[in-house]
């Protein structure tokens, strides 16, 4: 592998920061939900973590920090750590304004990783979810970095898309390679950067309905973003190179999030493929232990 693309994400954190001002425009006040107790952590992720109570936790890319607050409703400690400006100072304010603590630092993830390793960081959990994997630009410094950050016990914890759905176009024709198959991941370059998802799918699941904030048809990000698709197998290969023993391996054939075209809901809440496409992994899920 050729090491962290920092120069990528350095675009990516530009292109982020103009999303997440959009995604953060249709959520309304979130720090009523967390103040009385919210938590928008879903099954997948709670029965990987487990009882997380009294524990130190660390969430790599946290976005704008709603699942951060969620693991400390669980009870846990909570660093949180991402590379948007916009995404940080949201959750700062959200932490706040809602009365539940959480300390969050603005880094690209590798740059605090190497702080956090030199300066002797302990951690019971790592953790990342949804959307997480696609930004790594180097798995093997990744993964070294949040074994080293580990305490002897301690777990890596993800949740996340597949990468089986991310070899389909909007129309569910199969169009992208799956993975770099044991080399550097498959590079992707979107010249209209990191999209307004989060209206899409408030569109997907209540059509018609007025969307708050910013209007879908006025959404433009002027930054590219710049995307690193990885294979289950580079992930898990990643993460017993840097010493990590895995614990569970879980596939779904469904997702928390409509984030693609064409999805429909289920009466529970899951997003499934359309009809004519054939049951497929929507999201998978890892926990690793540090022995």
């Amino acid at each position: 592998m050729s090491g962290p693309r920092r120069d990528l994400h350095e675009g990516n954190r530009l292109s982020w920061n103009v999303a997440t001002e959009a995604h953060n425009s249709h959520k309304g006040d979130q720090a009523v939900f967390y103040r009385d107790g919210g938590n928008k952590l879903f099954a997948e992720e709670r029965e990987l973590l487990g009882d997380i109570s009294g524990k130190r936790i660390v969430h790599l890319q946290c976005n704008s920090g709603q699942d951060s607050l969620s693991l400390v409703q669980m009870g846990a400690e909570v660093v949180g750590v991402d590379i948007s400006d916009s995404a940080i100072e949201f959750a700062r304010k959200l932490s706040a304004d809602s009365g539940v603590p959480a300390t969050f630092i603005r880094s690209d993830v590798y740059d605090w990783l190497d702080e956090a390793v030199r300066s002797g960081e302990q951690f019971d959990v790592v953790f990342c979810s949804y959307g997480a994997i696609i930004w790594l630009s180097d798995l093997d410094s990744w993964a070294a970095g949040v074994e080293k950050i580990l305490k002897p016990g301690g777990q890596f914890v993800v949740v996340d898309f597949h990468p089986m759905s991310m070899c389909f176009d909007d129309d569910w024709n199969l169009t992208f390679p799956y993975s770099g198959f044991g080399g550097d991941a498959v590079l992707y370059v979107w010249e209209d950067g990191v999209g307004d998802y989060v209206a899409r799918e408030m569109i997907q699941a209540e059509p018609g309905a007025e969307l708050p904030g910013v209007s879908d048809d006025e959404y433009v990000n002027p930054h590219p973003s710049y995307e690193f698709n990885w294979g289950i197998a580079d992930i898990l290969g990643a993460l017993l190179r840097a010493g990590l023993s895995i614990a569970d391996v879980r596939e779904y054939p469904y997702s928390n999030s409509g984030h693609m075209a064409g999805m429909s809901q289920t009466p529970n809440g899951k997003w499934i493929v359309p009809d004519n496409i054939p049951p497929i992994p929507l999201m998978y899920g890892i926990r690793a232990e540090k022995p």
